[in-house]
């Protein structure tokens, strides 16, 4: 009879040890009670009636997924590979359990999906220039998808872009003609701007005579400084009209006296 009290009590004890189960802070346990689901536990101490009652176990944790390279045919045409990097969470544990076999899998799916999708819609220059707008684009429609898993995506970065050699190489010619443009309108600009400059200084000397004699000295002493044995002597064009006058004069008086 003893045999059988201790055979009963150490039965009663595995099952009470059996139905006790220590959940993390960051746990979640999702019941069933015969296949039906019955509720969310946890943190903390929880019991599970054993044979009744399971548990699944979900991790709360924002998961860090690294998407697999993709080959994507840009929209003007460019073959490239492009991984990238997802964070993401389950939100509600119950559709996490209920709604997908395997929440972790799914993502990883979508995520390779829509990144070849949202690529595919836009050209080279905007996977290299844009990628914040690209990331929070495919961030939105993974979320979107996702929310019926009871799945939250947290961020979506693109971290590596593959170019092939050819192209990189084209790029980089249009990068150097690029600039190659940028410093010829800077040099037109600059030019257009000394233009205006030199008519605006060619409208106030003109205003006043003396102001351009004395331009005249500040170019001789200019010149001097340079300690030059040859100094080159501007001639006023008034005073070459004033030679001109003589001359014309001189021939008309000539002319006169002769008849």
């Amino acid at each position: 009879m003893e045999t059988i009290l201790l055979i009963i009590g150490a039965a009663l004890v595995a099952l009470v040890a059996s139905a006790i189960r220590v959940l993390r802070e960051y746990e979640r346990g999702v019941i069933f009670q015969l296949g039906r689901f019955w509720s969310v536990k946890g943190p903390g101490l929880i019991l599970v009636i054993p044979l009744i009652q399971q548990i699944v176990r979900v991790d709360l944790r924002t998961v860090v997924m690294d998407v697999p390279s993709q080959d994507v045919i840009s929209k003007d045409n460019v073959s490239v590979g492009v991984n990238a990097v997802i964070y993401f969470r389950v939100v509600d544990p119950q559709r996490a359990v209920i709604n997908v076999e395997d929440f972790y899998a799914a993502v990883s799916q979508l995520a390779q999906t829509t990144l070849r999708s949202v690529l595919g819609k836009h050209d080279l220059d905007e996977m290299l220039q844009e990628r914040d707008r690209l990331n929070q684009d495919i961030q939105e429609i993974l979320d979107e998808h996702t929310d019926a898993w009871g799945v939250k995506v947290a961020n979506v970065e693109i971290k590596h872009v593959d170019v092939d050699e050819s192209m990189i190489r084209a790029i980089a010619q249009q990068a150097e003609a690029e600039r190659s443009r940028r410093a010829k309108i800077i040099h037109a600009e600059g030019e257009m701007q000394a233009a205006q400059k030199l008519q605006d200084a060619a409208n106030i000397l003109s205003q006043n005579p003396q102001a351009i004699q004395l331009r005249y000295l500040q170019t001789l002493t200019g010149i001097a400084q340079d300690q030059n044995s040859t100094i080159v002597f501007p001639m006023p064009m008034d005073l070459m009209g004033a030679f001109e006058d003589l001359i014309k004069r001189s021939k008309g008086g000539g002319g006169t006296s002769a008849g």
